[in-house]
């Protein structure tokens, strides 16, 4: 499927009625497809898409159509929505540690590339901490420095060990065995039942 099947295809997944803080509704999506606007049509999809839950198929669409615009950073993003839609949602408020006590020296991308461990409270059966894998996407920030803080969005690679996160808990990040910086979970929002 082309670009504009793909764009169309999505928009028709957006229940009507929905707008986004800024009043952009699907109407706004057609009249941009309409004027080969396709970059803006894809940006206003996704905006769609950031209040209620819509399908994966939503995210799949809107990903292929990322790709053949060749806008890797969108389709990053739209497979990332499309893997919280199937697995859940959980956003924390991460505060990295200062570069004068942290291992890390340099920035890295918050667009879903770091994949860090988390001690998340479970224990190993000798006592340990049971580090579990998740990929972090800091909102609104290109780059995360040492030291830095910003409300980040976690895919875990094995959501179910995930299921007694809840608001409030403070859960740690680590790239080694040292401390990376410490995160205290906002909001957890598990994936609908199939």
């Amino acid at each position: 499927m082309d670009v504009v099947g793909l764009l169309e295809a999505a928009s028709l997944l957006v229940p009507e009625g929905t707008a986004t803080e800024n009043d952009i509704t699907v109407n706004d999506v057609w009249d941009h497809l309409t004027h080969d606007e396709w970059e803006v049509a894809l940006c206003l999809l996704e905006e769609l898409g950031g209040g209620r839950p819509l399908p994966v198929t939503f995210w799949q669409s809107l990903a292929t159509a990322a790709e053949q615009l060749r806008l890797e950073t969108s389709a990053a993003w739209c497979h990332w929505r499309g893997y919280e839609t199937r697995h859940g949602i959980i956003r924390a408020e991460l505060t990295l540690t200062p570069v004068h006590e942290s291992h890390r020296r340099t920035a890295f991308s918050g667009a879903g590339v770091l994949r860090p461990m988390w001690d998340i409270g479970g224990t190993t059966p000798t006592g340990e901490p049971d580090l579990c894998v998740a990929a972090l996407w800091a909102e609104s920030v290109p780059l995360m420095e040492p030291g830095g803080r910003a409300t980040v969005r976690l895919a875990p690679l094995s959501p179910s060990r995930w299921g007694r996160i809840t608001p409030g808990q403070v859960i740690t990040m680590h790239e080694d065995r040292s401390v990376a910086g410490t995160a205290v979970v906002l909001d957890v929002r598990r994936p609908p039942e199939p």
